[in-house]
């Protein structure tokens, strides 16, 4: 079970999320989020990420300059997309890209996954008024047992729920921001290290 933690902005969150186990590590590029960065700033964080832990820029609606621009500042081994992006903007980059589906009564996710054969995966959030980070759980159950693809659990994931989450959707991954903070943006130590400790028990037991 991989794990990415996201919305970081600090050195030291990045430090002990690294120490804590983490797969991932997510930067957001989108400007009206608190937990934006800038390219110049996820530089300084990415240098104290060591090999083997990937580096996940997210972007929402952006302009393809602007994600190129960056893709080619910053060492991003995947790209995530939480707007209105289709499959061809998301397959211009050549990189590999997670496609976020923002899960609510109504949307077709079987429909949705099919929109993005090439996706490297599909991102499953809750759905929020504006983009991620809300730290809102969707209705499991909603997810088709046959959605093609690798499943990334995101929404709303905490030490608390994620173990029954992970027994119940069996992702390949799962991704948290909110339930790892102590404010936005800023991360709380102990949370990332229950949190992953929460995530390696269940995925013992599976």
């Amino acid at each position: 079970m991989r794990i990415k933690i996201c919305g970081l902005t600090r050195e030291e969150d990045v430090d002990v999320a690294v120490a804590a186990g983490a797969d991932a590590i997510g930067f957001v590029f989108y400007p009206p989020s608190p937990r934006y960065v800038s390219p110049q700033r996820a530089a300084e964080l990415v240098k104290r990420m060591p090999p083997f832990v990937d580096v996940v820029g997210l972007f929402v609606n952006e302009a393809p300059d602007v994600v190129r621009t960056i893709c080619a500042a910053l060492p991003i081994n995947i790209l995530q997309f939480h707007g209105d992006e289709d499959a061809e903007y998301c397959r211009q980059f050549d990189r590999p890209y997670l496609r976020a589906a923002r899960v609510r009564p109504g949307l077709d996710l079987l429909e949705f996954a099919r929109s993005f054969p090439d996706a490297r995966g599909l991102l499953l959030d809750a759905f929020v008024e504006g983009y991620g980070g809300g730290g809102h759980i969707f209705d499991w159950t909603l997810i088709p047992p046959n959605l093609p693809g690798f499943l990334v659990l995101s929404g709303g994931l905490t030490a608390t729920n994620v173990g029954a989450a992970i027994e119940r959707v069996r992702p390949v991954a799962v991704d948290v921001s909110s339930g790892v903070e102590m404010s936005k943006g800023i991360k709380d130590h102990s949370k990332i290290a229950a949190f992953v400790a929460a995530v390696r028990k269940a995925d013992e037991s599976i």
